[in-house]
């Protein structure tokens, strides 16, 4: 979840598609983008716990809520959870968008299947949404926002569903294409522990990329949208990887190997998407 970003910031560290910290942003908000990483890197590790049950994942994850919410005396093994209501009650964002994601990650924790597009758009709505608004919020944007910054969230999201497809499906059991193209495409999810791409299994990711590419081209506008200077450019760098990934899952096997950007692939976004935010702010 990138060169210019420090990746300790990233919601995904295992992927980097989710950058939320950069160079550019403030100072005075890095520890609350801090606090936020390390709550969602806990949370989700409990959902990903290969050794723990899908109630007790539920239990523990009911547990970090309660914490977050400041109830009780607020258990000490949560401290990532003691952290994130502090720097909620210092920054005056709401809690919502820390609910939300923990919504996703107990669905996770008993959820491996999606029926359909929406059905997998709606669990992005809590998985991957909640860190745009956020950081929206934390920089002082006006909610109209949120809806362009939700499909660029939902593009990253289900992009790095699409990267990781073999490995969900082998050391998760989870899968986030569609059933019901999976049905139509003809394709047995077997296929996904393969060293190759089917045709099958490329239709249903063709069938996806039209999906994240209509999201891509609605949040198009939203770095000119934004106030902030330095999130407008980090937003227009996002943009720009988005879309880098988006074109080469189009033309590579995320079987055969992870897509991935490379060093010069990752300054190429940063170098066009800095230009371009400071374009239009010229």
């Amino acid at each position: 979840m990138s060169p210019i970003f420090d990746t300790d910031f990233t919601i995904e560290a295992k992927n980097e598609n989710f950058p939320v910290g950069s160079c550019f942003l403030s100072k005075k908000i890095r520890p609350h983008i801090k606090s936020f990483y390390n709550f969602a890197r806990f949370a989700d590790n409990i959902a990903d716990h290969p050794e723990l049950s899908s109630k007790e994942k539920l239990k523990q994850l009911d547990g970090f809520e309660e914490t977050l919410m400041g109830k009780g005396a607020g258990d000490p093994t949560f401290r990532e959870a003691i952290n994130m209501h502090e720097s909620l009650k210092k920054s005056g964002v709401s809690s919502k968008h820390c609910r939300d994601l923990l919504c996703a990650f107990k669905q996770d924790a008993i959820k491996s299947r999606y029926h359909d597009w929406a059905d997998l758009e709606a669990y992005c709505d809590l998985s991957a949404a909640p860190v745009g608004r956020y950081m929206l919020d934390l920089h002082g944007e006006h909610n109209m926002t949120y809806e362009k910054s939700d499909s660029l969230c939902l593009s990253l999201q289900i992009i790095n569903h699409l990267q990781d497809c073999k490995d969900d499906y082998q050391t998760l059991d989870r899968v986030y294409l569609p059933l019901n193209w999976v049905s139509e495409a003809g394709l047995d999810l077997v296929d996904l522990n393969g060293k190759k791409t089917t045709p099958a299994l490329r239709r249903v990711l063709n069938w996806m990329l039209l999906g994240i590419g209509g999201h891509l081209n609605f949040s198009k506008s939203l770095p000119n949208n934004l106030q902030s200077v330095p999130l407008s450019i980090e937003t227009s760098i996002i943009y720009q990887i988005a879309l880098k990934l988006f074109n080469k899952i189009k033309l590579n096997d995320p079987l055969s190997k992870r897509i991935e950007l490379s060093k010069p692939e990752y300054a190429s976004c940063s170098i066009t998407g800095l230009t371009k935010g400071l374009i239009h702010r010229c």
